[in-house]
């Protein structure tokens, strides 16, 4: 055998010996907290708050799994919370690692809870950060709380294995407004410098409960200027949001008939927006087109719905009780908040970009002064089948 085949013998091996030594920096899941909430208050020192909801290892391994969710300050349920303080969020989270025996894991993290407080003072440092972590999923959902996040977080929820969950659950139903982090930096960092979140209440406990042993729900939409927190809307007005926002996916609508008694119920099945802006001599106006399509789920009248002057009727209900909700929403967001959450800036921006530049500066004067033009469609798919009303006679339907 050679030098040459000897040497390179010796290398094969050697780099073969490096492949194999191991992972020496591994780290191993029993050395991990896994944080699946993150709430940020700020004190009123000033100093940033941050609250951990952490799994429990012993409460969601094996075989011992429990029904109930967990929370506070104890650990006898499926998760435990706990708090660090700092300047900063940087600084709150190094405090609170010095609480723990494990090294915190945001991997898992499926929500960020802003307390009112920490909302009305700004929060586009915290997304900052957030968003600089690589831990952090970016669509993880975010809200604001009515009150405290550490209070939100340290709910024993009934049913979910905790309050994260619960927050997630609700979020992705999409009933009312859903938001992750990378679409809050989105809205921050838009034309229109405004965002909107939606804002959750703690849900008074059952009669016999503990105050801890309830959950929150998502209940209004928090509206946002230059990232602080200007105010809030209730869920009717949040819905007009939606539509204005073409973020619309569930809704159910009741409208009565003109001289008919009872109502009639649509839920919605499929909804698009469209805009179309317009700048006419020196004028901003933006064109809203709206198109609903929905099934009727409830008849309360005694009319045939498969009658098609009756479903002509229902379906110009549906377009004014529609329009009725968009504008109650600009009324209030556009004209009296003066937040262009429905980003009109950027859909001007991408028209006129000329025209834009000179008065981007102005916007936050000039956007409660657009001309917002709402025209409604409706369409009923499916009015249901002919059937009379229980306890009502088939003839007096036919009538």
């Amino acid at each position: 055998m050679s030098i040459v085949q000897k040497a390179a013998k010796i290398l094969f091996v050697s780099v073969h010996l490096i492949l194999l030594s191991g992972c020496w920096d591994r780290t191993e899941v029993n050395d991990l907290a896994l944080i699946v909430g993150l709430g940020i208050d700020q004190k009123k020192d000033g100093k940033i708050m941050i609250t951990a909801e952490l799994i429990v290892p012993q409460a969601v391994g094996g075989g011992g799994q429990m029904m109930g969710g967990g929370g506070g300050s104890g650990v006898s349920g499926q998760t435990v919370v706990r708090s660090g303080t700092g300047t900063t969020v940087a600084d709150a989270i190094s405090n609170l690692q010095e609480k723990l025996s494990r090294r915190v894991f945001w991997g898992h993290t499926k929500v960020v809870v802003f307390g009112e407080k920490a909302a009305k003072a700004g929060i586009r440092q915290h997304l900052d950060f957030l968003s600089r972590n690589p831990q952090i999923r970016l669509r993880s959902n975010v809200l604001v709380s009515k009150g405290t996040a550490k209070n939100v977080l340290e709910l024993l929820p009934p049913i979910e294995q905790s309050s994260a969950e619960v927050l997630r659950e609700l979020s992705e139903s999409q009933l009312l407004l859903r938001v992750t982090i990378k679409e809050a930096m989105q809205m921050l960092s838009s034309d229109a410098d405004a965002a909107a979140l939606p804002m959750v209440k703690i849900l008074p406990p059952e009669k016999g409960k503990k105050d801890l042993q309830t959950i929150a729900f998502i209940q209004r939409t928090a509206i946002f200027k230059k990232d602080k927190m200007i105010g809030d809307i209730d869920d009717k007005l949040t819905r007009g949001v939606l539509w204005l926002r073409n973020e619309i996916k569930r809704a159910n609508v009741t409208v009565t008939l003109k001289g008919e008694k009872g109502n009639i119920t649509a839920t919605l099945i499929r909804a698009h927006t469209e805009f179309i802006p317009k700048y006419e001599k020196g004028r901003w106006k933006m064109i809203v087109k709206v198109t609903a399509e929905d099934d009727i789920i409830l008849n309360g009248t005694k009319l045939d719905l498969l009658n098609p002057k009756y479903t002509k009727m229902i379906e110009k209900e549906l377009e004014n009780e529609t329009n009725k909700r968009i504008r109650a929403a600009l009324k209030t967001v556009q004209k009296e908040m003066k937040a262009d959450i429905f980003d009109f800036a950027d859909i001007f921006h991408r028209k006129y970009p000329r025209e834009w530049n000179q008065v981007k500066n102005r916007w936050e004067q000039i956007f409660p002064t657009v001309e917002v033009i709402v025209e409604t469609k409706a369409y009923v798919r499916r009015p249901g089948v002919n059937a009379a009303p229980q306890g009502l006679p088939e003839q007096e339907v036919k009538q």
